[in-house]
């Protein structure tokens, strides 16, 4: 028997401080089925906090982590988590998944910060270093160094938890009136990178001429969110920065309309699917007319279906193989055979 891929996987992000979803939950989602393939993960979450003693201290931890046990590499979820990793002892392997090559945006504003314009440089020093890179879309990869060629792997879908469930039953389940159109905006409103306020003005436009009403998913677990997916009759997507938002894969998995500004991949998520629409610019009346014409077609899309390349299972795949082309070039090095870029 082959003896499992052991791993070290290093994240700034986990779900015991993100609750009800998020990226941290995709992460622990894709170690679960990491796990369920054979591969033996062992996760070191830590919390940086733009705190370089923090940093200076997990480092530390990773140190020791490597001295009494055995990895075969290290996958490092975000750029800054990589750092940890440095200098390496075993192949390392990151994903970068947004705000890591494009910079942090504040809390506050929605502007980007001095520490979040430094951490794409560290990031692209991590990806130098790094035995493979992945990104979660085809686009951060132009963020990357010239040259460097990224494994373009998104997070992937549990389609077992968004399926597709009847509205009027998904309607009952929430206690969402059956009256009125219902818009969906999930994330949390008070970010101003998620412009939670103009998904309300664009909405509050609708209801002049529709009854309409703006739903708000957030701080509710993640296994309901399928039942407001399923409620509703659009999704409204207004972030100002994303790599490749779930949400909007989750949605299209639930076959529910999205109506979204031009951000991350979503324009090629949506790219010819019929009932979805990317806004041609970021004003309320631009995205209002395009909820509009969403609401009065009526109808759910043909979504489910074209996204089987993001089957958790499929995309588990696609990152072991990328586990199996380093170990095999890091053989070939051991073995004085030299090696191929990443």
């Amino acid at each position: 028997m082959t003896a499992p891929i052991r791993v070290l996987m290093i994240t700034s992000d986990w779900p015991d401080r993100a609750h009800w979803g998020g990226t941290a939950t995709f992460i622990a989602r894709q170690v679960d089925f990491l796990r369920a393939a054979g591969v033996a993960v062992d996760v070191f979450p830590f919390r940086g906090g733009k705190q370089p003693t923090r940093y200076a201290a997990a480092w530390l931890d990773v140190r020791r982590r490597l001295r009494h046990r055995r990895y075969d590499l290290i996958h490092a979820q975000f750029g800054q988590s990589g750092l940890l990793a440095l200098p390496k002892r075993v192949p390392l392997v990151v994903t970068f998944r947004g705000d890591d090559l494009l910079g942090v945006l504040s809390d506050a504003d929605g502007r980007r910060t001095a520490l979040g314009r430094l951490l794409p440089v560290l990031s692209r020093l991590v990806a130098r270093r790094a035995d493979a890179t992945i990104v979660v879309s085809e686009h951060l990869g132009e963020f990357l160094d010239d040259g460097a060629k990224p494994h373009v792997i998104p997070s992937g879908v549990d389609f077992q938890r968004f399926r597709l469930i009847p509205q009027p039953e998904a309607r009952r389940h929430l206690g969402l009136p059956s009256d009125r159109r219902l818009v969906l905006f999930v994330g949390n409103p008070d970010l101003p990178r998620k412009r939670y306020g103009l998904a309300r003005q664009a909405v509050g436009i609708v209801g002049r001429s529709l009854p309409v009403e703006l739903v708000l998913g957030w701080a509710v677990p993640h296994d309901q969110i399928p039942y407001f997916m399923n409620a509703c009759d659009a999704l409204v997507f207004t972030s100002l920065q994303e790599g490749s938002p779930n949400v909007v894969k989750e949605a299209l998995a639930c076959n529910l309309p999205v109506v979204s500004v031009a951000i991350g991949d979503v324009p090629e998520r949506l790219r010819g699917l019929a009932g979805c629409e990317v806004c041609a610019d970021d004003r309320p009346e631009t995205i209002a007319a395009a909820l509009a014409r969403v609401l009065r077609r009526g109808e759910r899309v043909a979504s489910r279906e074209r996204l089987h390349q993001l089957d958790e299972h499929v995309i588990t795949e696609r990152v072991i193989a990328v586990y199996h082309s380093v170990l095999a070039r890091a053989t070939r090095r051991s073995n004085g055979q030299g090696s191929s870029a990443p």
